[in-house]
């Protein structure tokens, strides 16, 4: 582990940086920053496969919390990169867990948004006893169900358009059931197969991240180009949903009551597509320790300015 010298000026400079090996020839990107006295603090980045950004620093104060930030297997720093190789829930669980303990930190407090909050949920459930508190954005319980409204009804009601382009990508054979197909196809090791299913999806899913998208369409042109870099986040995304996050049926949901007594935010934008008010109001109902913070006028995205000041917040009233 060494001292980043990047930005001695920068306080949201990494205090310190390493590729810590986790096994199964996976080795994860980790960086603290802010106070080495801290509270410490751990933040899941989303996706699955998304990896963590330098904008993700500033949501703790510096002064007051020792933050933890890592690129999950197979995204952003970590190596192999984009691999799925011994990738699943459980295995992040305990990468968790080894940054934990490799960092000296007995408890922490959890912070993640969408595939972020399901995984904070998912390790909260598992070790209790190693969580002060959870911060959640846009709470993804990791269900089938969720995907299907998402991608479904939802995105035929407020983006018709966008359905309509979204299921031309699938041969007609294969749009009554949409979503399994795209998977299959994103996974799928032939270019010609997999390259237009992961542009699609990449971009049906970012237009419902944003409550003011500046596209609404899918741009037909760009899904078939056969060149150009692919996106990371629908490789590991199919591979994650395929397999139902790993997660046995309804399974945060039913082990909710493990989290009594563990303090919680859920910052929810009203208006959010992928991951609705609807998820975070049950699972409210069944933790009751946790409170839900609506943002009015906002979507799904982290980046969305009054989504990122309510989230800064919810973490500040930990410290």
């Amino acid at each position: 582990m060494t001292p980043d010298d990047g930005q001695p000026l920068d306080r949201f400079a990494p205090l310190t940086t390493q590729m810590l090996p986790v096994g199964d020839g996976h080795c994860l990107y980790v960086e603290t920053v802010g106070n080495p006295l801290g509270i410490p603090a751990v933040f899941l980045h989303g996706g699955p496969g998304s990896g963590c950004q330098p904008s993700h620093r500033a949501l703790f104060d510096p002064a007051k919390f020792r933050a933890v930030l890592f690129d999950q297997r197979g995204a952003g720093r970590s190596t192999p990169s984009r691999s799925r190789t011994a990738n699943t829930t459980g295995r992040l669980i305990a990468d968790m867990e080894l940054i934990r303990t490799t960092l000296g930190i007995e408890r922490w407090l959890v912070v993640g948004g969408s595939w972020g909050a399901t995984l904070a949920l998912a390790y909260a459930e598992r070790y209790p006893e190693r969580v002060t508190g959870i911060v959640l954005r846009a709470t993804f319980l990791g269900t089938r169900a969720e995907l299907d409204h998402a991608f479904g009804e939802t995105l035929r009601v407020i983006h018709p358009g966008l359905y309509d382009d979204f299921l031309s990508v699938l041969p007609a054979t294969e749009r009554a059931d949409p979503l399994p197909n795209y998977w299959r196809r994103i996974l799928d090791a032939d270019p010609a197969v997999h390259r237009p299913a992961a542009i699609a999806w990449h971009d049906t899913e970012r237009v419902l991240s944003l409550a003011r998208s500046p596209v609404t369409r899918l741009d037909i042109k760009a899904v078939y180009a056969t060149s150009g870099t692919l996106p990371a986040s629908p490789f590991m995304e199919a591979h994650y949903f395929v397999n139902d996050c790993f997660l046995r049926p309804d399974q945060l949901m039913a082990e909710a009551g493990k989290l009594a007594g563990i303090k919680g935010v859920i910052v929810q934008g009203r208006y959010d597509l992928l991951c609705p008010p609807w998820n975070s109001y049950a699972l409210a109902k069944v933790w009751p320790d946790a409170r839900v913070q609506i943002v009015e006028g906002a979507g799904h995205a982290l980046s969305e300015p009054d989504i990122t000041r309510a989230v800064e917040a919810a973490i500040a009233d930990f410290a």
